[in-house]
């Protein structure tokens, strides 16, 4: 878990590095979020279009999602309040609402 909310969700954030591509973001992100490489397993990448509601009002936010392997150990960065990993067969009820949408396209649950 990270940010302002209890949702559990992948690691990830904006593209805070413009130079780099959309998987070197998400390496770059897996790095400081969870001290770990990633192998991006499929190039191409899930994308899925939400808009967040925000005091300023309603913000339109694209979510890129990438297939990769787990490189290392966890080690979480000073951000992460907690982390875990979950059998597929036992989610938590407090999941982001990206995560069930990615879990189908990668075909890991129906």
């Amino acid at each position: 878990m990270h940010g302002d909310d209890s949702f559990w969700k992948f690691c990830g954030g904006r593209v805070s590095d413009f130079e780099l591509g959309l998987a070197e973001n998400a390496a770059k992100r897996a790095q400081e979020e969870l001290g770990i490489e990633i192998e991006i397993l499929d190039k191409k990448p899930f994308l899925l279009h939400m808009q967040k509601e925000t005091p300023e009002g309603a913000l339109d936010v694209v979510l890129v999602h990438f297939l990769a392997k787990r490189i290392g150990e966890i080690k979480p960065g000073k951000d992460i309040k907690d982390w875990s990993w979950f059998a597929l067969n036992n989610l938590p009820e407090n999941l982001a609402p990206n995560i069930e949408p990615v879990l189908k396209h990668f075909q890991f649950i129906e």
